[in-house]
């Protein structure tokens, strides 16, 4: 299985240059680039094209572009600014060789209907994906395990995903979201492995479901979360992606960035050695 860091692992006590050297030094495959702070932060003293320069010169490479967020059930002047970021990060994405997108659904307090969420979903996935089809690049739609995010489980999200059927729309599996919402692992045996796109590795403190936040993410294999059942899943459909860990701990932050990026990938490996090669 091939190994990817997600920046928001080092959100506040890193860079892209930085997480990229580091990553480069410590063997990860992947990289998830961060598009809300990360890359404009690089991209104030450096270039697209120096970006670029370093995947081709090392062993490194971009996985994602995290994220398009928010993408359904908005206004129509929200729309349409979404559209203008989208069109820029497929830019970004054809010059730096970038594979996937991924795309999180709106979190509201609003109430919404389920059939209009997913009405909306469906319609917003089938348009950009017509806009990233010439560029051959792929979108993965992530749920939010909270009560508040309008796509908050793998059931739900693989149902839209099922409804769109564009081979080019599928899903990022994030064990801690998963978990949050109580996702069935019941419906991860009956799908269509080919749907899951890139799996995030994680693992969370033992809170209630429906009440966890980011912030409650811990190493993996460090927590409650049920990673046997959802790797060993996984493994017997024949999932051959990427894992890419992403934690957003406080504590974690504190640490110098080194010490994050060797750690993390020694606890994933440890969680996912057991499954995949």
């Amino acid at each position: 299985m091939k190994l990817g860091f997600n920046q928001a692992t080092t959100l506040e006590n890193s860079n892209l240059a930085t997480d990229l050297d580091i990553c480069e030094q410590q063997g990860y495959d992947y990289i998830e680039i961060r598009t809300m702070d990360k890359l404009p932060e690089y991209l104030e003293q450096h270039s697209l094209e120096d970006l670029s320069n370093y995947f081709k010169e090392n062993h490194i490479k971009p996985l994602a572009l995290n994220a398009l967020v928010y993408f359904n059930n908005r206004s129509k002047d929200d729309y349409n600014q979404l559209l203008n970021e989208f069109k820029q990060m497929l830019e970004y994405a054809d010059k730096l060789h970038v594979p996937y997108i991924v795309v999180v659904p709106l979190v509201t307090k609003d109430k919404i209907l389920k059939k209009d969420i997913k009405a909306s979903s469906v319609e917003v996935l089938n348009e950009l994906a017509g806009l990233a089809e010439p560029y051959g690049i792929k979108l993965a739609l992530e749920f939010v395990g909270h009560p508040e995010c309008t796509i908050n489980t793998f059931e739900q999200a693989y149902d839209i995903v099922q409804t769109v059927g564009n081979s080019n729309v599928g899903l990022v599996l994030d064990c801690f979201h998963f978990h949050a919402m109580n996702s069935s692992i019941e419906a991860l045996k009956q799908a269509d492995i080919s749907k899951i796109f890139i799996l995030h590795m994680d693992d969370t403190e033992d809170f209630p479901i429906g009440s966890l936040v980011d912030e409650d993410r811990v190493w993996p294999g460090h927590g409650v979360i049920d990673l046997k059942g959802i790797l060993s899943v996984l493994k017997e459909k024949g999932y051959e992606g990427p894992a890419t860990v992403e934690l957003f701990r406080p504590e974690y932050y504190e640490m110098k960035a080194e010490e994050v990026i060797i750690k993390a990938k020694e606890t994933t490996l440890e969680a996912a050695s057991k499954y995949f090669e």
